[in-house]
């Protein structure tokens, strides 16, 4: 199936420190370009892969899963890992519970995480349903493209497939259950209004890591996507501070 136009990967090869960017659900590389095209601009080795059954449609969605897209990043990561002395993972929203995983299973030979309102629990009840509703309809509306900025759209799907849906859920479980396992220096950066992923998701992850480097910012003047909403160019900077402080140890 075709790719959507602006959903394709993103490349960039430079330094021996490489930056792994994980996008987020339903959406594709089109919210994380900016990022990882700042990154590349300062000289580092970018990934940005197109999840699979993302960038194309919905139905197309549907027939994947968690197991598929943990797939696409973990090879990616290894490809850098051969590549570079330090490996960086960055995520937004279910990117960022990729990442996470990442982190639980590679251990040390990933040098820091980078989180923009990372997605590991819903607050909405509704979400109890899902294994049911899943049999009963192929999708509901879409979750994207919650950005505050005038003009800026994300390319994301224009419903939320439920069998996708609820694979991401049931991950979730896992990544949670091995929170303590994550040692790895964070930057997480959690949008203060956000309509998808409760505040609670971060709060969660923050609790449970065994980082001793961990720190949080707060973005005031976007939504979910902040990666490409107003508070972009503060995520941009400060991911390159994170990394250029934890490379030079």
């Amino acid at each position: 199936m075709a790719i959507l136009t602006g959903a394709e990967p993103f490349n960039h090869d430079g330094s021996d420190v490489g930056v792994l960017l994980c996008h987020g659900f339903t959406g594709t590389p089109q919210s994380m370009r900016p990022w990882g095209e700042y990154l590349a601009d300062r000289g580092y080795t970018v990934r940005l892969p197109l999840l699979p059954g993302h960038g194309t449609s919905w139905q197309e969605m549907n027939r994947t899963g968690w197991a598929d897209w943990y797939s696409c990043v973990d090879e990616a990561f290894r490809e850098l890992h051969q590549s570079c002395e330090r490996v960086f993972v960055g995520g937004l929203s279910m990117g960022g519970a990729l990442s996470l995983q990442l982190a639980q299973e590679h251990g040390p030979r990933i040098s820091g995480l980078i989180l923009v309102n990372p997605a590991v629990k819903f607050d909405d009840p509704r979400t109890h349903l899902l294994p049911v509703l899943k049999h009963l309809l192929g999708s509901v509306k879409a979750i994207g493209n919650d950005v505050k900025k005038p003009g800026v759209t994300e390319l994301a799907y224009t419903r939320t497939p439920l069998k996708a849906s609820h694979s991401q859920m049931n991950a979730w479980h896992s990544v949670i259950r091995d929170l303590p396992e994550v040692t790895q220096p964070v930057l997480l950066l959690r949008s203060t209004q956000d309509h998808v992923v409760p505040a609670s998701s971060s709060a969660l992850i923050l609790s449970r890591i065994s980082s001793s480097d961990a720190t949080e910012i707060l973005l005031q003047d976007s939504y979910h996507v902040a990666t490409i909403d107003n508070d972009a160019p503060r995520i941009f900077n400060e991911s390159a501070k994170f990394i250029e402080r934890i490379a030079l140890r």
